[in-house]
């Protein structure tokens, strides 16, 4: 097998890798889209009012009345309000220290996870488009260098691995920019979404200590 050769079946296996590449960015914009989903209320509406339930129902000291409401509730904030009910009894430092890294553990690490991951597809997107391009542009030059006489279509068919190649990179990068920027607002919104409401709840456990 011939450098061109070798040269020719390189630059053709960029396109099986920024298709995998470009796939997994999807598999991960879908992952956080439905986990965010899940997490999340509907609308700021419905997020106050569930706040205000459960915040009247600590008021009132019924928190086996709060701990059903929440029960079967798979959102992030009823369940880390199920795990503050259910450990009241702590001190307050430590009841706040361990709804913080549940927070933590159980909700943001998967989604930062994700975005990171996301944030390495769209980096490399380009860089194997510009592995396709040098590729391509070397089994041009390449042929060129052997002295025989070489077709135009020949040289046109390298060269176009190469564009192609580029191409395909940025339409990687591009779109998923721009998805990566609305996925990481609604994580920062999910996440100082729980932390104000839990301060909020949080404030009742401090009082009955006091």
């Amino acid at each position: 097998m011939g450098n061109l050769e070798i040269i020719n079946r390189l630059a053709d296996s960029c396109y099986g890798f920024l298709a995998l590449n470009f796939l997994w960015g999807m598999v991960c914009v879908i992952i956080v889209w439905r986990r965010l989903s899940q997490l999340s209320f509907r609308t700021m509406k419905a997020e106050n009012e569930f706040v205000e339930h459960v915040e009247g129902l600590l008021r009132d000291h019924k928190y086996k009345d709060a701990a059903e409401f929440c029960d079967f509730d798979f959102r992030a904030l009823p369940r880390l309000c199920l795990l503050m009910i259910s450990n009241r009894h702590e001190p307050y430092g430590q009841l706040r220290q361990l709804v913080g890294a549940n927070v933590q553990r159980h909700f943001l690490s998967d989604l930062e996870h994700r975005l990171g991951s996301l944030v390495t597809v769209i980096k490399s997107g380009p860089l194997l488009g510009l592995m396709g391009t040098v590729l391509g542009m070397m089994a041009a030059f390449g042929r060129i260098g052997t002295g025989e006489k070489v077709q135009p279509a020949q040289i046109a068919d390298e060269i176009s691995v190469a564009l192609i190649c580029t191409a395909m990179g940025l339409g990687t990068a591009i779109p998923l920019g721009y998805v990566l920027s609305h996925l990481s607002i609604r994580t920062r919104n999910l996440q100082e979404s729980i932390e104000s409401n839990l301060a909020r709840l949080l404030q009742h456990f401090r009082q009955t200590e006091g």
